[in-house]
């Protein structure tokens, strides 16, 4: 059973868990251990309420996979159903293309601590403010994601 302050901490964001300088020791560690692998964060948006929390927020990814592939493997991780929608948010910003390698998509929008930030939440989180930007992220099959732009 963990004390209050060990579950508050475990809620909290992971670069308010660490500082900086720990970060990049943690990143520098984990590159020269695996240097074929990206250190990437995951973490549940902080306004989320239906998606679970994954069991864990750090990942090693080789750099060919495409975020396409890395959401697959999120999906099932959280073991989301085929109508359920998951959508990334990459450095707490933007969606990226989902056949961009995770490769191109770290060296575009890694933290200067050397981690790439992606953020996971359901479509709830963007609210009904946006109706019309939303990305609409539809479940093909185990390996292929579509996306549709919702237009009303």
């Amino acid at each position: 059973i963990m004390a209050p302050f060990e579950k508050s901490m475990e809620m909290m964001p992971f670069k308010q868990r660490k500082c900086l300088a720990t970060r990049k020791d943690e990143v520098c560690s984990i590159r020269s251990k695996f240097p074929n692998k990206l250190p990437v964060i995951v973490e549940r948006y902080i306004r989320e309420k239906t998606l679970p929390l994954l069991d864990k927020t750090k990942f090693l990814v080789p750099f060919e996979l495409t975020l396409g592939q890395f959401l697959c493997l999120l999906r099932n991780k959280i073991a989301l159903d085929s109508t359920q929608a998951l959508f990334l948010l990459v450095a707490e910003k933007s969606m990226s293309c989902m056949s961009s390698s995770m490769g191109e998509v770290y060296s575009q929008h890694r933290d200067t601590d050397g981690f790439l930030y992606i953020t996971y939440a359901s479509q709830e989180m963007f609210g009904a403010a946006h109706p019309a930007s939303l990305l609409d992220v539809i479940y093909c099959c185990p390996d292929v994601f579509c996306i549709k732009y919702i237009t009303e």
